[in-house]
């Protein structure tokens, strides 16, 4: 059973995106949130949670607020950020501010099902338009033998150029928090235990 909780304060949204994931894959459960108090009141009410979706313009606290602290007090369920402000800008703060995700209202659901794919099996999914240049700046790609995604590909360049968590998060864009879950990721396709194990 996969729980996903939706986070939006419109309801044919919420619900056209429930239906949506619902066809992700068998025994996908959707539970739906009107705004932040409502989805933390959920989240607390149960720790089964295997991912948060959310929209960033919400009537009580903004995304970007809940992000922080879903960042805090629930630091194991991944977020994907799904809204209509899809500036660069704002891509980039979603993903600093600990989303491992973010889909622009104006993709198709096919897109909505691959970012959850990808975060639910510890990947980051985030507009090449955001990425562009963080993708630039972190050197020659790495060899797709492992299976990584392209989020954790990113991180794997940055870890073998010897940067700090610190410094893949600045560089990426991402939180520290996002970058643990990538290196864990990493660490398993690799079969080693820690980043001195790597032999990068």
């Amino acid at each position: 059973m996969t729980r996903i909780l939706i986070v939006e304060d419109h309801a044919l949204v919420r619900e056209a995106m429930a239906q949506t994931l619902a066809r992700l894959e068998p025994g996908v459960e959707c539970v739906e949130a009107k705004g932040s108090e409502d989805a933390l009141a959920k989240l607390e009410a149960s720790a089964d949670w295997d991912l948060a979706v959310i929209d960033l313009m919400l009537p009580d606290l903004n995304g970007f607020s809940l992000l922080g602290v879903l960042a805090k007090r629930f630091p194991d369920v991944p977020t994907i950020v799904v809204s209509a402000l899809d500036d660069p800008a704002s891509i980039r703060r979603a993903m600093k501010g600990g989303a491992s995700g973010f889909v622009s209202k104006a993709d198709s659901g096919d897109t909505l099902r691959a970012a959850v794919r990808c975060v639910l099996d510890g990947g980051v999914y985030a507009p090449d338009i955001a990425t562009d240049a963080a993708s630039k700046r972190s050197g020659a790609p790495v060899s797709e033998r492992f299976g990584l995604t392209a989020g954790q590909t990113r991180v794997l360049e940055l870890l073998a150029q010897g940067k700090t968590n610190r410094e893949i998060a600045d560089l990426l864009g991402l939180s520290e928090g996002t970058v643990k879950v990538h290196m864990s990721a990493i660490f398993r396709a690799l079969n080693v235990s820690s980043r001195h194990g790597s032999r990068l």
